[in-house]
Formats: structure tokens, C-alpha cells, sequence
């Protein structure tokens, strides 16, 4: 089936509109590695008292009340405010018990011990919102609920006695109850799906290096073969990395690791603008990036934390989500190409533009991954 020259002609005026929107989403999204950095700590104290610790950085949680800034205090005029108005970062928490809410005794704001801002905003240690009172006579189940933030977040609720449980909550979700009595870690199979999730969410729609990478990938040749070389060697350089990593057997310091992971995204594009076809020395390259990515991975899962009951189920169901993740990223860019990547225009309209773009922000992130650290 061939496209008719008006066909032809609206899919290049697509193409020339795409790469723009594709520059301008690079340059404003997010950048990877950064998941929700916000962490919710239980504790059900002696006397009947509960306690929840809101961790995140100090700056963030800053910005939160005072959305119209456009610059930040000084650190100690930051925790100044953040003092006075603890009460008011508050009124994004819910906290119940036996479903019905119950309004705070003591909030209280913790800086930082250490005072400086040189690591990236949600890199730096943690401010505390803390949060306390009474727990209801008689309550048999707690839930909880914060809407300040914007992806999903992890709460451990610690009893009294016994092991704490991890559960993952959306922004603004209420959590299912948690039985005090009889708190229990969740099952396998519940493990298996939120770690799933996560792992595909660390690339649609957090992880833009990854996704700027695999694109990079698929670049260079939209055929099956030579994607297949490419993404079968990343995929078990990344595995082989991500699984050391975690059990400890090396690691890499991120202000290593980051920058060349950003350094691999610059490389793969600016190869595809020298060469059309798969060249062997290509593999082995993108085998020695998946190693590096691999750690990457390691460090969000690390940052994560993983279930003590279920370490395995968790570490693989993570990979598997980003599998698919990168799977579905290369689907997408098949979709969207497939109608006219034979044409003879598609490198000059489409490849060599897209893989200008990578390269200038994979080459931009290296010096500000490497500038920050």
C-alpha cells in the first residue's frame, strides 16, 4: 500500500511538527531518576499516642506553602517559616481511625541536620513534618491519606509490637485500613503488582533518559534485527547490574553513574546521525550503557526499599515492569513511524532531527549531571 503525495506531504508537515513538541516536552519534563521523594512513617508509641513523620526535602516542602515564590530563603529563614507554619502544611493530611477523622494534637517541623543545598532538590536529607495525638480508645483500624504530593509515595506503619508494613498510596488516596491488631505485610501477589507498577512507571512517563535512550536505540534502524541485537543486549546488561547492585556485590557513586547514563543518550543519537546501519561494535557499546543503567535502576529501586518477606518477587516484577516500560516505548515510536520509515525522506525529515534533539539534551544533562555533583 503506497501513500498518495498529499499523504506524503501531510506526514513530513507531522513530522516537522513533532520534533519542536518533542524538544520543548524534553526541556520541561522532569528529569529521571527523580521519583516522589516523600516518605510516611507510623509509629504507634506507648501510651496510646500515634505518631506520623512527613520526610521530604526541606525546600520542597517549603515551596508547598509558598506555590508563587520565585526563589528560596535562606535555609535558616526556610526552617523559620517552615516552624510557623507547620500547622498549615497539615491541612493535606488525613488521618483516621475506625473511619472517621481525627484532628491532630501536636504538629511540629524537624530541619534538616545537615544545612547545605548542594545535592539536587529531593536529594538532599530530609526535613520532618511531625505529626501526633492520642489514639481513640478502642480503635481497632487506622487509615491515612496526604494529597501535597504528585506520584505515588510509600507509608510504614510501625506498631506498638511486631514488624512494620510498607503499603505504596497515590496522591490524595486514603489508605485501606490498617488492622492494628493484626498488622501483616502484603501478600506476594500484592507485592508483585506494585512492584510491577513501579517499575514501569520509573519509565512511562518518569524515566525520560531511559525513554530518550531506548528511542536512541530504535533510531538507528526501525527494523527487527537490529533493534532486537540492541535491546536483547541493554536488557541483560541492565538485569545483570540492577541485581548485583542491590545485593551489594559493587555499586557505582550516582555522581558517577548519572552523568554517564546521560553521556550514554548523547552517544547512541550522535552515532545514528554518522551511520545507517548496525555496526558490531554497536552491541558491545550498548551493552556497557545497559550496565550503567542498570545501576541507575538499582539506586530508584534501592531508594524504594524492598520488602524483607519478598526481596526476589520484588526485584524481578521491578525489571519486569521496566521491560515493559521499554517495550512500550519502542511499540509507541513503531506505531508512529510505520505508515512511512521506508520513505526516503525519513532520515533527513525525521531521523536525523530526532537524534539531533536527543543528543543536545543527553549532552546537557551530562554537564549538569556532572556540574551538581
Amino acid at each position: 500500500m503506497t501513500m498518495s503525495a498529499d499523504n506524503q506531504a501531510l506526514a513530513r508537515r507531522h513530522c516537522c511538527l513533532a520534533l519542536p513538541l518533542l524538544v520543548l516536552w524534553m526541556s520541561i519534563a522532569p528529569e529521571a531518576h527523580k521519583i516522589e521523594n516523600t516518605h510516611v512513617l507510623v509509629s504507634f508509641l506507648p501510651g496510646e499516642t500515634y505518631q506520623v513523620d512527613i520526610i521530604n526535602d526541606a525546600d520542597w516542602m517549603w515551596m508547598q506553602l509558598h506555590a508563587d515564590a520565585t526563589e528560596l530563603p535562606s535555609v535558616d529563614e526556610r526552617d523559620a517559616q517552615l516552624s510557623t507554619l507547620a500547622a498549615t502544611f497539615t491541612t493535606g493530611v488525613t488521618v483516621m481511625f475506625d473511619g472517621f477523622q481525627v484532628i491532630p494534637v501536636s504538629v511540629a517541623y524537624l530541619p534538616p541536620l545537615e544545612r547545605n543545598r548542594t545535592a539536587p532538590m529531593g536529594l538532599a536529607e530530609p526535613g520532618i513534618m511531625r505529626i501526633s495525638g492520642p489514639v481513640p480508645r478502642g480503635a481497632t483500624t487506622f487509615q491515612f491519606g496526604y494529597n501535597r504530593v504528585v506520584d505515588e509515595y510509600p507509608i510504614t506503619v510501625a506498631p506498638t509490637v511486631g514488624d512494620p508494613v510498607t503499603r505504596w498510596l497515590l496522591a490524595a488516596q486514603i489508605s485501606d485500613a490498617f488492622e492494628l491488631a493484626t498488622l501483616t505485610p502484603p501478600s506476594r501477589f500484592q507485592v508483585a503488582l506494585q512492584y510491577l507498577s513501579l517499575g514501569f512507571t520509573h519509565i512511562l512517563p518518569k524515566g525520560l533518559d531511559h525513554i530518550l535512550f531506548v528511542l536512541g536505540l530504535f533510531l538507528l534502524s526501525t527494523k527487527f534485527k537490529p533493534l532486537l541485537l540492541q535491546v536483547t543486549a541493554f536488557t541483560v546488561a541492565h538485569t545483570l547490574t540492577l541485581a548485583l547492585t542491590i545485593y551489594g556485590v559493587f555499586t557505582l557513586a550516582p555522581a558517577i553513574v548519572e552523568p554517564l547514563i546521560a553521556l550514554s543518550i548523547a552517544y547512541v543519537a550522535v552515532e545514528n546521525l554518522v551511520t545507517t546501519e548496525l555496526q558490531p561494535w554497536r552491541v558491545a557499546i550498548v551493552f556497557a550503557f545497559g550496565l550503567l543503567h542498570g545501576m541507575g535502576f538499582a539506586g530508584v529501586l534501592g531508594d524504594l526499599g524492598l520488602p524483607r518477606s519478598e526481596f526476589i518477587t520484588a526485584l524481578l516484577t521491578f525489571n519486569v515492569g521496566v521491560e515493559i516500560g521499554q517495550l512500550t516505548v519502542i511499540g509507541a515510536a513503531f506505531i508512529a513511524v510505520v505508515g512511512f520509515r521506508d520513505r526516503s525522506w525519513f532520515r533527513v525529515r525525521v531521523v536525523v532531527p530526532a537524534s539531533l534533539a536527543i543528543a543536545t539534551v543527553g549532552l546537557y544533562w551530562t554537564v549538569e549531571r556532572a556540574w551538581l555533583n
